[in-house]
């Protein structure tokens, strides 16, 4: 049975076509983007590399769509590591951005106890 109704949306993560199709979504929002600040006279210069790369941004929309099938909650730096992880098996070619941004946020799994020691 699939679920209907206003929540219907958040039951269950909407399936991507490819990451091409990422790819070319990210693309177009950063396009946007680009295109406002221009138009609001800000400096290209002064903020071109404040944007994340196309990749980039495929991995915080993954991510966020994993946060919203995960209740909508946010996640430790142990569960962070798991889902970019996960992002990176699933799509290789993300892999060494997935990587980059794990240690650019401090996303790192932690050393757990065991038996007393680490």
């Amino acid at each position: 049975m699939t679920p209907t109704g206003p929540d219907s949306a958040h039951a269950f993560p909407r399936q991507r076509a490819s990451l091409e199709v990422l790819r070319a979504e990210a693309r177009e929002e950063l396009e946007t983007v680009v295109h406002e600040r221009l138009l609001g006279g800000e400096d290209p210069w002064e903020f071109m590399e404040q944007l994340p790369t196309v990749d980039e941004l495929v991995v915080y929309l993954l991510r966020a769509e994993a946060i919203v099938a995960n209740g909508e909650q946010r996640a430790s730096s142990a569960r962070e590591y798991r889902v970019l992880r996960q992002i990176a098996l699933q799509h290789p070619d993300l892999t060494k951005t997935v990587w980059r941004m794990l240690g650019e946020h401090g996303w790192q799994p932690q050393p757990t106890p065991t038996n007393g020691r680490l």
